[in-house]
């Protein structure tokens, strides 16, 4: 039962369409868990700029990194200006302010990349029908991005293709590439789904391992604030926690950044969860990979698990062991660079 508030539930977000697509699902899962939600006004969403958000003309590395697109939303948060906001999980940093916490993943979207590219390039046909898209991009295709994540793992796999920076959001970037600011782009499947978008070509994980946590949205509140984390507990996923969890983990003992070509990928198997990561230098030369699994028996798919600390613990531990292997892997082939 939704305990009563003399106010509406606050809910803080960007102001970009995904965003604000995101955050209209975790009003309407609210609303669907929790009838009181639904009447006139019990709700509100609240847009706030961030710096990631106004400063567009240069890599997120040169600016300081994920931060920029949460701090004035948790300050916010903080000063009990809202009373959640939400976020998608890997533009999250993986150290929280203090006092502000992640209740709430909901259920994961598909975490694969797609390759978007210009109607007129002329691809090999070959390369295509083998569904290996990298490969089907014309000699010397210049690939817009601002992901190292992407550019590193593209220029693994084609060296001779030419990476151009691409900043901005969905629609931006699609607008850029029929501008002909460059002949291909990535972009995430999850974001283009919430937008209602499809277009382009799913890439495999083989081929481009996701960003950590990619696909997943997070709600964050303040710590004490114990109501706005009963409101989200019906409606946050268990199995997506530990998934998230694990790569979370591992991108924080890799002490990972934007500065840093990293991704990781956390999927169920039988009976646990396997945990891939990856470190690469940023021109793709070298690359470093690791893997490992975990034996573990899976939650019920949203809702309240119950006390689901000791599976968290088990999948953060996971991920620390992943980084661990790739912290040895990377040694030897990154070195200093």
């Amino acid at each position: 039962m939704t305990p009563p508030r003399d106010r509406p539930v606050r809910i803080g977000t960007r102001g970009s369409p995904l965003a604000l697509a995101q955050a209209h699902e975790v009003r309407d899962r609210l609303q669907a868990a929790h009838p009181a939600l639904r009447a006139p006004g019990a709700t509100e969403v609240v847009v706030l700029s961030t710096r990631g958000d106004r400063v567009l003309d240069r890599p997120l590395a040169e600016i300081g990194g994920k931060g920029l697109f949460t701090e004035e939303i948790e300050a916010a948060l903080l000063d009990g200006s809202l009373d959640l906001a939400v976020h998608s999980l890997k533009d999250m940093p993986t150290a929280l302010p203090s006092g502000l916490h992640l209740p709430c993943i909901l259920p994961r979207e598909d975490p694969r990349d797609v390759l978007l590219w210009r109607p007129d390039l002329a691809l090999d046909t070959q390369a295509a029908e083998r569904g290996d898209w990298l490969m089907a991009l014309p000699s010397g295709a210049r690939v817009g991005t601002s992901s190292l994540r992407r550019a590193a793992q593209v220029l693994a796999a084609r060296p001779d293709l030419q990476i151009t920076g691409f900043r901005g959001n969905v629609g931006s970037r699609m607008r850029k590439l029929e501008a002909g600011e460059a002949d291909a782009t990535l972009l995430a499947l999850a974001g283009l789904r919430r937008l209602g978008i499809a277009v382009g070509a799913l890439l495999s994980t083989e081929a481009l391992l996701p960003a950590v946590a990619q696909g997943a949205i997070c709600v964050e509140c303040r710590v004490d604030d114990l109501a706005t984390a009963a409101l989200l507990q019906a409606i946050a996923c268990p199995a997506s926690r530990r998934a998230v969890s694990a790569e979370r983990a591992m991108l924080a003992a890799l002490e990972g950044s934007c500065r840093t070509p990293i991704a990781g990928l956390c999927e169920p198997i039988v009976g646990g969860l396997r945990l891939r990561g990856l470190v690469a230098s940023e021109d793709g030369r070298r690359v470093a990979r690791a893997e490992a699994t975990l034996a573990l028996a899976s939650p019920p798919a949203t809702g309240d698990a119950g006390d689901d600390t000791p599976a968290l613990r088990a999948a953060e531990a996971l991920g620390a062991s992943v980084a661990a292997l790739l912290r040895e892997a990377s040694a030897a082939l990154l070195g200093a660079g």
